[in-house]
Formats: C-alpha cells, sequence, structure tokens
C-alpha cells in the first residue's frame, strides 16, 4: 500500500539532566496515576574471494572473549569452523572463520511497530507467544529486508491486530544495547474501526489512557513508550522522544522494571 511520505520538524533538542535515570525515582518522567493496576514506570553469479585472516599483533586468540560478543561457532556462509578473535586493524573481537576467513559481524536487530490512538483510547494486543506471553503489548516486530520502518510497522500491525492504520508521524526510537534492539514506534490511526487478534495475539483492545495496563505490559519498550505518551497527551501535544534503555544484566525480558533510561531528548 502507498504510504505518505512523514514529514516532521525536529525544533529543539531537550537534554534531560541526567545521563542515568532511574525508572523507579524518575517523577518527573512517568506521570502517577490513580490505582494499584498501574505501573508509572527494535546463488551469487560470482563468488568474492577473501584475503586469509590475520589477527591483529595486539590480541591474542587465547585472550578471554567479552561476554557482549555472541558465540558463533559455524560461518553462516562456508559452515566451517569459527574462532573468536580481534582482525587486524579492528578493535572487538569477531567470529572469523578458519575456512574461508569471513568474519560474522553482529548488528542490532530494529524492532517497528504503532502506537494507535482511536476514540482517546490506546489499541494493545495480548501476546500468544512467548517471551511475555499473556502481557499486553503494542502492535510491533522485527523489520524486514527490503521494507521501510514505516512499512514494516503497518505491516506488524495488520499481522497482530488485523487492523489497517495510517502512519502519522515517528514517536519514539529506544535503543535497548544489552540485548542488541532499537525500536521505532510510530504514532498511527485506524483506516477503519476494525481490528481482531492475530495468530501472535489472543486478545485486542482498545484502552482509556488512565486505565493502560501497566502492572502487565510485555516488554519495558512498552512501559517507556505509552508512559512517555500519556505524559506528552497530558501536556498537551505528542514530541518525538530518544532514549536508551539500559537493562540490568542477567533480567529477563519479561522483567519490565529492571532498567533506566538514558540519555533522554525530545523534540
Amino acid at each position: 500500500m502507498m504510504v505518505k511520505a512523514l514529514q516532521f520538524q525536529l525544533y529543539r533538542w531537550s537534554w534531560k539532566p541526567l545521563t542515568s535515570i532511574s525508572i523507579s525515582s524518575s517523577l518527573s518522567l512517568f506521570p502517577q496515576f490513580p490505582n494499584n493496576n498501574h505501573n508509572p514506570f527494535l546463488n551469487a553469479a560470482v563468488t568474492p574471494r577473501f584475503a586469509p585472516f590475520r589477527a591483529s599483533s595486539s590480541s591474542s586468540s587465547s585472550a578471554a572473549v567479552p561476554a557482549n560478543v555472541r558465540s558463533i561457532k559455524f560461518c553462516q556462509w562456508c559452515g566451517g569452523s569459527t574462532k573468536h578473535d580481534i582482525p587486524d586493524g579492528e578493535e572487538k573481537f569477531r567470529a572469523i572463520c578458519t575456512v574461508c576467513g569471513r568474519i560474522a559481524y553482529q548488528n542490532p536487530k530494529m524492532v517497528v511497530g504503532c502506537l494507535i490512538e482511536h476514540d482517546n483510547k490506546v489499541l494493545l494486543c495480548k501476546r500468544n507467544i512467548q517471551p511475555s506471553h499473556g502481557l499486553w503489548t503494542l502492535p510491533a516486530g522485527y523489520l524486514e529486508i527490503g521494507e521501510s520502518a514505516v512499512e514494516g510497522a503497518i505491516r506488524e500491525t495488520r499481522e497482530e491486530a488485523n487492523a489497517d492504520v495510517e502512519v502519522i508521524s515517528p514517536f519514539a526510537q529506544l535503543d535497548i544495547p544489552l540485548i542488541g534492539q532499537t525500536y521505532m514506534i510510530f504514532l498511527a490511526k485506524l483506516k477503519r474501526p476494525d481490528f481482531s487478534p492475530g495468530p501472535e495475539s489472543s486478545e485486542c483492545q482498545l484502552f482509556p489512557l488512565d486505565d493502560l495496563p501497566f502492572n502487565s505490559l510485555s516488554f519495558s519498550s512498552m512501559v517507556v513508550t505509552l508512559s512517555l505518551y500519556v505524559e506528552d497527551i497530558k501536556a498537551g501535544k505528542p514530541k518525538f522522544h530518544y532514549g536508551t534503555i539500559m537493562k540490568r544484566p542477567g533480567t529477563s525480558p519479561s522483567d519490565i522494571n529492571a532498567y533506566t533510561l538514558d540519555y533522554h531528548m525530545h523534540t
């Protein structure tokens, strides 16, 4: 479907004065709610040739691999075994194929989705898959190769909520370095007031802003996104937000309180 080009102007970056904001203590970031049901708190024709791998002289094959480097045992191109080392001219450990010499670079994944408002309510889906089975989320999922972020957000909304939407503007970009994800959430509206659960959802429901299920949200990214949205609506106008969600190491994805929001900026 055709998607109108998004035009938005960044008027002014406003930095929060803290670089590590504890969500549990930041009363100005997340509004208080009246009852305990609310928690304020991303076959080629020609085979390329690769030069033999040479480890950097500053590294050692016996050096310990950092904990944030995912272990890759086999090459995704030729199936050969890999070694983890620092390639010549680089500074980070990589998985290098011992057969073809290719380096497996690990890059973050982008999650795209829509924050849909209809009649002063927000559309949420109850997850029918793991992780966070049975918890509420905005319709969102991984961006696919060959589609834009807007196209991916529209597709995920259709798949999870059987809803056709028009994207209005970007709302939030949230980086989560610990799990290698970046969330891009767009404000959107329903083209028709029709929606129903898709295969990955067990239920879809419109929630008033003062009755959002903050204690039953699926991920910290959903808590941050919806809290920022409620704050913006109370202030009179949605903004565009950027922030880094710093997850506490060792916590599960469904632990929605084990994080801080750093480097929060907005227009």
